[in-house]
């Protein structure tokens, strides 16, 4: 189904209902258009963001919570503050240690969300 607010200026992120997309995992399509998206992604401790890949390069900054991220051969702890950078093509997924938030930039948007 469309979101509702492509191309819109203003998300009230009140007005965006979370969905879920995994076990202990939530998900926000915020503000978005063809060209880039934001989403808020909620985790339960022990959620798991699978592994997996897509044509988008995607950028990941950390609000907080604590997460073992794998992005292609390595892994590693992050935190609040910390950022990460997933090409295009390139096999990543987490395990969220301490419940919290991230929020995910993708270029171009993900259709597949919407």
């Amino acid at each position: 189904m469309e979101k509702q607010h492509k191309d819109a200026v203003w998300v009230p992120h009140a007005e965006i209902e979370p969905e879920v997309c995994g076990k202990g995992v939530k998900r926000r399509i915020l503000a978005y258009s063809k060209d880039a998206m934001c989403v808020e992604n909620t985790f339960e401790t022990g959620g798991v963001g699978a592994m997996h890949c897509h044509p988008h390069t995607q950028v990941t900054y950390i609000v907080s919570g604590r997460y073992r991220f794998t992005i292609g051969d390595e892994t590693r702890e992050v935190v609040p503050g910390d950022t990460l950078l997933k090409q295009d093509g390139v096999m990543h997924g987490c395990v969220c240690l301490e419940g919290g938030v991230m929020l995910d930039f993708f270029t171009p948007m993900r259709e597949d969300f919407v």
